[in-house]
């Protein structure tokens, strides 16, 4: 008996462990620097269909260097048979969230948000490329077996509070160290009334206080959205273990909150900041650009104009494809809103919706450190209830419960 991390991995908190990885990927950014350090090994990829390279950080290439490395890292996947994912498919999470990662696996990703996974029972976390590179040459890594902090909910959301609101209300108790080198585990009756999207959110910011990753148990919710994508894995039963420290949060208490810049646990009600000035919002990312997220988006704005810019990118082609039929993307045009192509978007700071300096940008993002999308400007992070609210004034405005339903 253990906390599902020690389970997963086969062993105790503290120890040392070595695993074959199920699942591993690299993105366009962190493939080039995996691809330079295995061939500094002098190594050779092995078992490449369990490895992804996924292009969704600066796409469609901005300059021609950017383009020469992905032209050197998609010819070396296809090469190699490697699953490979081009310009436009999406985030490299989200993707890998489409019915590939299942229950009990153990996945690495190159990318420091692939805690997100955990929300399919999954011990999944972020490594630097020379580790990626490790497990390309020899399908396999070591972990330190990580101590858990568990997050107990109880109830149910109620008014416009979302999924987002509840990591944001986590990671201001935690502190952006407060969890570092542990596993959360969301546990407790609310844990079953969050969707999946909502799971994935919450454990995508597991981070964001340092933890190594984010999970739940594999559950009914779990087993029927892995089903949509035509595959079956078994429901994770939680056993008596021991937490290094359990959090409580009453789901029906909670309200939308804004982290203000430059720290995601520097945290307040979105009411306390009504009337601060934005020049940008964002909604997208690995975090909140799901089909749910961008569709009740379209709900909030749907015969309204926006009052600043708002940049709206899905996280996959998947999310784009299901939108436009479902009529929510023409509603997101009408509305005065840019659509990017899906991928990251204006997250990082590296490609569209960079902001100027003492530019203001609401974002649905994880993350709001100084300078992170644009020198000098700064990034306030919500929910996606708030900032399609905020849109629509010009302004942070705290979202009702009327505009989500």
């Amino acid at each position: 008996m253990g906390t599902l991390s020690e389970r997963i991995l086969g062993g105790s908190a503290g120890d040392f462990v070595d695993r074959k990885v199920d699942r591993a990927y690299v993105h366009d950014g962190t493939g080039v620097l995996t691809l330079m350090a295995l061939r500094e090994m002098g190594a050779h990829v092995v078992t490449p269909a369990r490895f992804h390279v996924i292009f969704d950080h600066i796409v469609p290439a901005n300059t021609s260097l950017t383009a020469d490395l992905q032209s050197e890292l998609r010819t070396f996947a296809q090469e190699q048979g490697m699953c490979f994912s081009d310009v436009g498919n999406g985030i490299c999470h989200q993707l890998m969230g489409e019915g590939e990662v299942l229950p009990g696996e153990v996945v690495a990703g190159a990318d420091s948000h692939t805690c997100t996974l955990g929300a399919f029972g999954a011990f999944a976390t972020g490594m630097g490329a020379t580790d990626l590179a490790g497990i390309w040459a020899s399908g396999a890594t070591w972990f330190r077996v990580p101590e858990t902090i568990a997050i107990r909910l109880h109830g149910e959301l109620t008014g416009a509070a979302e999924p987002k609101d509840v990591a944001l209300q986590y990671v201001s108790l935690l502190g952006m160290e407060g969890a570092t080198y542990r596993a959360i585990e969301f546990i407790g009756t609310g844990a079953a009334t969050i969707p999946m999207h909502g799971r994935l959110t919450l454990c995508n910011m597991a981070v964001e206080s340092g933890a190594k990753t984010g999970m739940f148990f594999a559950d009914a919710v779990t087993t029927a959205y892995l089903r949509g994508f035509g595959k079956f894995a078994d429901m994770q039963e939680t056993e008596p273990c021991t937490y290094e420290r359990e959090i409580s949060i009453d789901l029906g208490a909670v309200r939308p909150l804004v982290a203000v810049p430059p720290r995601v646990d520097t945290v307040k009600n979105a009411a306390a900041l009504a009337g601060t000035a934005i020049d940008q919002v964002f909604v997208g990312t690995c975090t909140n650009g799901r089909f749910e997220d961008l569709a009740r988006f379209a709900h909030i704005v749907k015969g309204k104009q926006v009052k600043v810019r708002t940049i709206v990118v899905p996280a996959s082609r998947t999310v784009l494809e299901r939108l436009e039929r479902e009529g929510h993307l023409g509603t997101i045009i009408r509305s005065g809103c840019v659509i990017g192509p899906a991928g990251c978007g204006p997250c990082l700071g590296a490609h569209m919706g960079v902001i100027g300096k003492g530019e203001v940008c609401l974002s649905t993002a994880n993350r709001n450190f100084s300078n992170r999308m644009g020198v000098g400007g700064a990034i306030y992070l919500s929910s996606v209830a708030t900032a399609a609210v905020s849109a629509l004034n010009g302004e942070i405005t705290e979202p009702e419960a009327d505009d989500v339903r």
